[in-house]
């Protein structure tokens, strides 16, 4: 493990994970304006680790969305609702007695069924529970990097089909089945998600040219040009690869903690074990630039 700290603009302090991925940053207060060098060394840092950590931040709305337009535009959120007063901002939130299947248990990137996807998410701790709720990151770089020759041969140059319905169309996982749950979390489902999108299973970072897996089979519904029995046995595989521990990143949560991934880096996943302890996290998304 080691730390760097960088020096233009507010000397930011930056102290990777020592895991796969992942770095937490401080020397820097984002409830209020940062200048130009400050905001490139955050986007450096972003960039390296994939999963950047800012504890210990007094934030409001206001300063979530002012931080989150430094990397990009907002990006679009579609069947989660925004929490009131707010276009960009929505609530990841479970009650203490909430008996409805936790949100986002599969490692996923967000909203990968778009034609455009997110760059980045901001999640910014509010109610952290003493106990579980750890998120998972799995750097796609490092799992493309040293992924067997012959996996490798199978994907080399293949389209994926990306769809939302097997989370959110009306027959989905968060459908209509799960409306009559007690979900705290304003999920909308649509017959949209049955809508698909091509992307390459490999695919090179816009920013930084590096070559990485995008996304998995939680969005993934098939592999242009190969039957559904094909695709689905590859593509079993393949997150089995994607998700090793060896590739994984266990991040903890704190209180006034903004955390920021690249989704174009890796996948992430909730977990549970905080039974009976309210959580709530506040999350904007950096639309593609």
């Amino acid at each position: 493990m080691y730390s760097k700290r960088y020096r233009r603009g507010m000397a930011i302090h930056v102290e990777p994970s020592g895991q796969a991925c992942g770095a937490t940053i401080t020397d820097v207060d984002l409830s209020s304006p940062l200048d130009d060098d400050t905001v490139e060394a955050i986007r450096r840092a972003w960039l390296a680790h994939h999963v950047v950590a800012f504890p210990d931040q007094a934030m409001d709305d206001d300063d979530l969305e002012r931080f989150t337009l430094y990397f990009g535009p907002f990006g679009d959120d579609p069947y989660i609702a925004p929490i009131e007063g707010r276009r960009h901002v929505i609530a990841i939130s479970r009650r203490a007695d909430e008996t409805s299947p936790l949100f986002a248990q599969t490692f996923h990137s967000d909203w990968s069924f778009q034609a455009l996807p997110p760059a980045g998410t901001c999640l910014l701790g509010i109610t952290i529970p003493p106990v579980g709720g750890d998120t998972l990151f799995a750097d796609q770089h490092a799992a493309l990097d040293a992924m067997p020759v012959d996996l490798r041969s199978r994907i080399e140059g293949r389209m994926a089909i990306h769809s939302a319905r097997g989370g959110y169309a009306p027959s989905g996982l968060y459908g209509e089945a799960d409306q009559q749950t007690d979900r705290s979390m304003d999920i909308r489902p649509s017959d949209t998600a049955m809508a698909t999108q091509l992307h390459p299973i490999i695919r090179v970072h816009p920013e930084t040219g590096r070559l990485g897996l995008f996304s998995c089979i939680g969005y993934i519904i098939g592999i242009e040009g190969m039957s559904d029995a094909d695709a689905r046995g590859l593509l079993v595989e393949l997150y089995q690869w994607q998700t090793r521990d060896e590739f994984v990143y266990r991040h903890r949560w704190q209180p006034g903690m903004l955390t920021m991934w690249d989704n174009r880096s890796v996948l992430h996943c909730a977990t549970g074990g905080y039974d009976g302890h309210d959580r709530l996290l506040h999350r904007t998304t950096i639309g593609a630039r």
